[in-house]
């Protein structure tokens, strides 16, 4: 019942909090410049939500060459860790009455998509958000390239994500569904366009209602976050021509085309982002208020078909993690819902194979280890 409190009265105080500059905190800083020294990154933050509180520590720059240091406020895109908030968005749909976890591609799209490949038409959003779908994991090279280009100047999301489902709808499954997993980014398109289609709405109105606003999460955003003009927020990086780092300003080149919202293109502060995590934690030990039934967090939280990946989580040690990344950033949460532990590190950086060795050492200082 404590935990319970702390985090609704986080939640009430959200607001207020955010009028004030979120302290550096020194322990968490410290793990944050040794990740970002060993892995080379501009900038890194570490987040730590435990008991109802949250403490951020952060080290680096902006934008590489810039001397325009991060702050805990700042605002991180975390990639396909935007894939849970999608599945949460269902689960308050689901219990509204407006879709049901069963209901099937067939139903859903059938009737606007046309000439679908038939061994899609059964499956349903449970094999949608854990990736047993058997839909290859990415959209063709050309479409995501048009895609690309039209981007939010073009038609309405709603219909470009139309569009999306009804191309991959019609290619052959990568994998056999309900029993093989195959990670899709192109499966939570479709299941965003399957929520699109049975509300009218945007996929992006649906999340800031049902999901940024009644948890307090008043920086959630879509796509990457500040302005081209000035160095407002961090800027996520590539690998240069000629090697070293290349900081990315926000427009089309600075994230994947906007029709992947429901697979990834979130962008938030960490402290929003706690509030977000203490929710799910919260549910999973049965303490989740009234913005989710126990039977919806038990749905979110547990694989439908078996394996290690619930919806939109991978379950491991009692713990739910996830990574994301649009390859300019990384984002790394575990969570641990028993002990009401929850901790992030963000990189303004996308060279995985240079940030994933360096984040060991802030998780095993910061996690105990598990029951």
């Amino acid at each position: 019942m404590i935990r319970h409190f702390a985090i609704a009265l986080a939640v009430l105080t959200a607001p207020a909090a955010l009028a004030q500059p979120t302290a550096n905190d020194a322990e968490l800083a410290v793990l944050a410049q040794q990740a970002r020294e060993a892995s080379g990154s501009p900038a890194v933050a570490v987040m730590l939500w435990q008991d109802g509180a949250v403490r951020i520590g952060v080290s680096g720059v902006r934008a590489e060459g810039s001397d325009v240091a991060v702050t805990p406020d700042d605002l991180w895109h975390i990639g396909s860790d935007t894939k849970a908030m999608t599945a949460t968005l269902a689960a308050r749909l689901v219990e509204r009455g407006v879709i049901s976890w069963d209901d099937t591609i067939g139903e859903r799209l059938g009737d606007v998509v046309g000439e679908m490949n038939p061994a899609y038409t059964d499956l349903t959003f449970r094999h949608l958000f854990s990736h047993r779908a058997g839909l290859p994991a990415n959209i063709g090279m050309v479409d995501m390239i048009r895609f690309q280009m039209e981007g939010t100047g073009g038609r309405p999301m709603p219909e470009q994500r139309l569009d999306y489902a009804t191309r991959i709808l019609r290619t052959a499954p990568a994998a056999e569904a309900g029993t093989e997993f195959l990670y899709s980014n192109a499966g939570y398109v479709v299941a965003g366009t399957m929520i699109e289609q049975a509300t009218g709405e945007s996929w992006e109105a649906l999340m800031t209602r049902e999901v940024f606003e009644p948890l307090g999460m008043e920086t959630g955003g879509f796509g990457p976050p500040g302005r081209s003009d000035v160095l407002d927020q961090p800027r996520g990086h590539r690998s240069g021509m000629l090697g070293g780092l290349t900081a990315v300003p926000p427009g089309p080149r600075a994230d994947n085309p906007p029709v992947l919202g429901p697979a990834g293109t979130v962008h938030v502060s960490l402290g929003d982002l706690g509030l977000y995590l203490a929710a799910h934690m919260a549910g999973d030990r049965g303490e989740g208020g009234d913005y989710l039934t126990a039977e919806s967090w038990q749905t979110l939280h547990t694989p439908p078909f078996g394996g290690d990946y619930a919806l939109g989580w991978g379950i491991q040690d009692g713990r739910l993690r996830h990574a994301g990344s649009n390859t300019m950033w990384f984002v790394q949460i575990v969570m641990d819902p028993q002990a009401d532990r929850a901790v992030v590190i963000a990189f303004n950086d996308g060279r995985v194979d240079q940030v994933a060795p360096t984040m060991a050492p802030v998780f095993q200082a910061l996690l105990a280890a598990p029951d």
